[in-house]
C-alpha cells in the first residue's frame, strides 16, 4: 500500500480520536457544571437552641453555736437548750446529729449524765427522739441515703429541737469535780435523688 495512503488513514485515525476525546471531555464539563448549578439551587436553614444549667444547694445552720455551759452542777440538776436547725439551702435536705464527748478527767461523765432530744422548743412535744447518755447522743445516720432517725427539713425552712441534760440524782462521790466536753455534730444531706 502506498505510504501516503497508510498516512492518510493514520491522520484520520487521530482527528476520530481526538474528537471522541473531545467530545468526551466536553460531557463531562457540562455533567461537572450542571451539579454545581443543582447544588446551588438546595435552600437552606440552621437555627441554635442553647440551656442553662444552675445546682442548687444544701445550707444546714444550727444556733445557737454553744448549746451549754454549766458549771458546779449537783446530782439532780438538770438544765435545757432548744437548738434551731434551718435548711437556708435551695433543696430539700435531711440531716442527723452524733456526739463526741471527752472525759479529760477519766471520770466518765458524759456516761453518766443523760440526755433527751425532743421535736419544738423546750420543753419539747411528743415522744423522744433520742434518751440515754450525753455522750452518745444521736438522731439518724450521718451515712449517705435516707436513714431511720434522719429529720427531714425542706428548702428554706427550720425546726426546733430540745436538748434536756440531766445529772442523775443517784450520782455518787465518784463524780465530783468531774469535766466533761460533747460536741453535737450535724450533718446534711439532699434528699432529691438520694
Amino acid at each position: 500500500m502506498d505510504t501516503f495512503a497508510l498516512d492518510d488513514k493514520v491522520a484520520n485515525r487521530r482527528k476520530k480520536r481526538r474528537r471522541a476525546l473531545l467530545a468526551i471531555l466536553l460531557s463531562s464539563s457540562l455533567a461537572t457544571l450542571g451539579a454545581g448549578a443543582m447544588s446551588l439551587a438546595v435552600f437552606t436553614d440552621s437555627k441554635a437552641s442553647s440551656g442553662t444549667w444552675t445546682s442548687g444547694t444544701v445550707i444546714l445552720g444550727v444556733a445557737p453555736a454553744t448549746s451549754f455551759t454549766a458549771s458546779g452542777i449537783m446530782p439532780g440538776d438538770s438544765g435545757s437548750q432548744t437548738i434551731t436547725v434551718s435548711n437556708t439551702g435551695t433543696g430539700a435536705l435531711r440531716y442527723a446529729v452524733s456526739t463526741s464527748a471527752t472525759n479529760a478527767d477519766t471520770k466518765g461523765l458524759a456516761g453518766q449524765m443523760t440526755m433527751t432530744v425532743k421535736a419544738g422548743a423546750c420543753p419539747g412535744s411528743g415522744a423522744n427522739l433520742y434518751s440515754g447518755a450525753l455522750g452518745s447522743t444521736a438522731l439518724g445516720s450521718s451515712a449517705q441515703g435516707a436513714q431511720a432517725g434522719d429529720r427531714p427539713l425542706a428548702a428554706t425552712s427550720s425546726e426546733q429541737l430540745c436538748f434536756a441534760w440531766s445529772f442523775p440524782i443517784a450520782s455518787g462521790n465518784a463524780f465530783q469535780s468531774a469535766a466533761t466536753t460533747a460536741t453535737f455534730t450535724f450533718d446534711a444531706e439532699q434528699t432529691a435523688n438520694n
